[in-house]
This record gives C-alpha cells, structure tokens and sequence, in this order.
C-alpha cells in the first residue's frame, strides 16, 4: 500500500481556494491526453501540451481531457478558468486525500474517487494508492490522476473500436463508463485477495508462524483501506443515480443503478474477506494456545511422574545410621520394582484419562 503522506501543514492558515498540491513532491512532468469523438469520428493524442488539448477540443462532440501528475497546479488553475471551476474544486483536485464524493454545481459536477491497483497484479505486493477527479461538463470530462497511469485502457479501446454504445451517447455515459471500470478493478483486486486468502489459510493448517500471521495482518490493513475507498462510492453512487441533475440522462442513471449494484458487492466482499482474515487470525491465536497447551501438558505430565521418585530419593538419601533397607541384599532391585510401577501406574492412569 501507497505510504506517501499528505502534506498538510503547508495549508494551515491559507485562504480557502488556495490551488496547492499536498502529494508526494515530484519532478517528472506532467502529461496530458485528449480524446474527441462523436458517433462518427475519433481523435486521440497523448502526451501533449495543454496548449493544444485545448486547440483540438471541439464544441459538440465529447471530449476527454485527462491530466496525469496534479503537482504542476499551473496546469489546474488554467483548466479551472477555461472552464470555469470553481476554486475549491481546484483546491479540492490537487489535494490527494480526498474521500470519495461527488458535489454539484450549476453547469458540471465533481467527482473525486481512490483508484487502486495491485503492484505487479499481485495483491501481496500492496496496493498503490491514486486520486482520480473527475469533471462532468455537458462538452467535456476533465480527469486528474496523481501518478501516470491508469485502469481506462478498457474504455479507451471501446472508444476506439466503436464498441457498444459509448460513441453515439454523451459525457454522462463515458463519466459512467470511467466509474464503471474503476468499480470492475476492485473486483479483481479483491479477487487476487481472495485467492490469497486461501493460500494462507491451507499455510495456517500446515504451520501457523508468525510469518503467516504477519500476512494476515497486513491483508487485513489493506482490506480497511480498500473499504474506506469504496464505501463513500455507494454513497456516491446513489447520489448520481437519485438526485435530479439535467447532466446525467435517465438513460445513463440506469447503468448508475447497475454500478451502484456492483459497488454493494464489493462491499460484502470487502466484508466477506474481513471475516474469514480475522478467523484466520483467531485461529493462529488459538493454535498457539493449543501448542502451548500441549506442552504445559507434557512437561505437567512429566513432572507429576517425577515427584513420587523424587520424593523416594529423597527419602533414602538421607544420612541416618539406621536404615534397615539400606543393608538388605536386594533393596536396589526392589527400589527399581517401586520406581517401575509407580511409572507404570501413573502412565496407565494419563492414559486413561486421555491425557496422553
């Protein structure tokens, strides 16, 4: 999981609508890409300047502005004024902790959501961690992503292919299609946590070290942090889908209700996963106990058969004149006689009991 830490203590006592980036500090440069289509036509291009994102956008198609990398807030502030965003929602963008929520203005809405994604496909190795803004303009959605990089490859390609129905409809429905995938990648990032889940189970069953238990409890942090990314979602969601905006068609609000759907089963996954990983930790817990179990058992076992001999020990080690054992001619083999039976007793009796 991301560790990069919001630097909050720039902002004490700034005006509100201050546009600073409160990310990790980085140098590379900011990349940006544009997308305009209609049901008939399709440009791409990507890695350009701002200068010409604006120069190919064009008044009656959709277009699709995505900005990779928020430290350059230059780059905020001019979109902002071009289309008219509001300060706080520019200050909201560059501030990368922001929890999921969507607000609603007069002529667009802002969206802001976690994108998570597995390092290396592969849950174990973490989770990294990116604030993805999104702007819903009747012409235009504006995305902001904290690190290059993202998960919209699979509309992209729709785009491109002219698949389904994303061509012939407007910005609403590719703001849907943007939700959409982002809700789709939780499933497979839970999906690789599932089977994960079960890995360690079969390895608690074999061994319970604490090198599982530290698995567990690392799972068991990033499932937290997954869950704080997609219960505001649904509320988020539900919002779209319920309130009354003219930005988003009764066409699009119908796929919302589907996505909504999906975001309430990751959440009982999410749940689902939470359980199972603190069963797995209550069941370490209490193999350990057992295995101490055990071997207080043994080592009560053993003392309980060691304290009759040592008390018989004790009894004929003592230095006094006269003991009349001491001088007979079979006492060491009548001694082990004694020694033998009282072993052989007390195991019958453990036995018995089903203490051994």
């Amino acid at each position: 999981m991301s560790n990069d830490k919001p630097r909050q203590q720039g902002r004490v006592g700034m005006m509100p609508g201050s546009v600073v980036f409160t990310g990790q500090k980085r140098v590379e440069e900011v990349t940006i890409s544009l997308i305009c289509y209609d049901e008939h036509k399709l440009i791409e291009e990507h890695n350009i300047t701002l200068e010409r994102a604006l120069e190919l956008y064009q008044e009656g198609c959709v277009n699709w502005i995505n900005v990779n990398g928020l430290h350059d807030t230059a780059i905020v502030e001019r979109l902002g004024k071009r289309f008219d965003l509001h300060p706080l929602v520019q200050e909201d963008i560059v501030m990368t902790e922001q929890r999921p929520k969507v607000e609603y203005y007069d002529d667009y809405l802002y969206l802001t959501m976690r994108m998570l994604e597995s390092e290396n496909g592969k849950a174990k190795r973490g989770l990294v961690s990116d604030q993805l803004s999104l702007i819903l303009n009747p012409g235009i959605v504006l995305t902001f992503q904290e690190h290059p990089g993202d998960v919209f490859d699979p509309v992209r390609e729709r785009l491109r292919n002219s698949v389904g129905r994303i061509r012939r409809l407007g910005t609403d429905y590719l703001a849907y299609a943007l939700i959409d995938v982002l809700v789709d990648t939780y499933f497979v990032i839970l999906e690789s946590y599932g089977e994960e889940a079960e890995g360690l189970e079969d390895e608690l069953l074999k061994d319970p070290s604490p090198v599982v238990l530290q698995k567990v409890t690392g799972m068991k942090r990033e499932l937290l942090f997954l869950r704080k990314a997609v219960w505001p979602l649904r509320e988020l969601l539900s919002s779209l889908q319920r309130d009354e905006s003219p930005l988003i068609s009764e066409t699009v609000r119908t796929f919302l209700r589907d996505a909504y759907d999906h975001a309430i089963q990751v959440i009982d996954t999410v749940e689902t996963l939470r359980d199972i990983l603190s069963g797995l930790h209550d069941f370490y817990l209490s193999s350990v106990s057992f295995k101490m179990n055990e071997v207080m058992q043994l080592l009560t076992i053993v003392g309980a058969i060691f304290i009759p001999l040592s008390f018989l020990v004790g009894v004929f080690g003592m230095n006094f004149a006269f003991m009349p054992e001491l001088q007979w001619r079979y006492s060491y083999l009548v001694f082990w006689l004694v020694v033998v039976t009282i072993v052989s007793a007390q195991i019958w009796f453990f036995k018995s009991r089903k203490w051994l």
